[in-house]
């Protein structure tokens, strides 16, 4: 069955890897961030190579923005079938240092974005009858406060807290909502450096999991996926 996906947030690395597995998959993907030129650039990739896909430029700490970039994807495809909810800002700060501003960013484009975004897209998943699926990425973070990192920590645990909530009052309307938990580093699209390559984990392995998790039959809906790099010990 052909869906139509947004990914909020996409950029070089997951964000990428995500919309490409979609589009590879016959979606037709929304692609949504700041960054116009790039995500033009992979639309029009995405078109030659995969499948469908349209970039929206869009500020996602801008409930206005997020409202007028849902219509753009409607426009072009259709109601929206799956949410990827996988933009963050946030500066590496602690406590003393993190600024009021800062730490507002950190909110708006993390989860009052998602909030604004999945009631978008959990308005057209209850008018195709409750079928859709929305999915959180988090991090390490989600689960474990990282020092120095307290609006991207605030940010995180947020995103997880609605995803569970969400996931209880939807999942009885056929509406699957997951939250995956990154713990690890993603192997940057420059290579891994001087670092083994198994100690990332590879953005297009995280992407098929993403995809599992909408092809889940309903009856064993996961909650929570936990993603980490292969490691002989733990």
């Amino acid at each position: 069955m052909a869906r139509t996906v947004v990914v909020a947030g996409v950029g070089p690395g997951l964000g990428e890897s995500l919309a490409r597995k979609f589009a590879a998959e016959g979606c037709s993907v929304g692609l949504l961030a700041r960054s116009g030129d790039y995500l033009a650039d992979l639309a029009a990739d995405l078109g030659d190579s995969a499948g469908d896909a349209v970039a929206v430029e869009c500020d996602l700490a801008d409930p206005n923005d997020i409202a007028a970039a849902f219509d753009d994807v409607r426009e072009a495809f259709g109601p929206v079938d799956v949410l990827v909810n996988h933009a963050s800002a946030a500066p590496w700060k602690g406590l003393e240092a993190v600024s009021d501003a800062e730490f507002q960013r950190a909110l708006d484009v993390g989860p009052r974005a998602a909030l604004h975004c999945s009631q978008e897209a959990v308005a057209d998943m209850r008018e195709s009858e409750g079928d859709g699926t929305i999915i959180f990425t988090g991090a390490t973070t989600s689960v474990r406060g990282r020092e120095n990192a307290i609006g991207f920590s605030a940010a995180k645990f947020a995103c997880r807290g609605m995803a569970e909530s969400m996931a209880r009052e939807l999942g009885p309307e056929g509406i699957h909502v997951a939250h995956v938990v990154i713990d690890g580093q993603i192997l940057p699209s420059d290579g891994p450096g001087d670092r083994d390559t198994a100690e990332f984990l590879d953005p297009d392995a995280i992407a098929e999991s993403y995809w599992h998790l909408v092809e889940q039959d309903r009856s064993a809906w996961t909650l929570e996926l936990d993603l980490r790099p292969h490691v002989e010990e733990f």
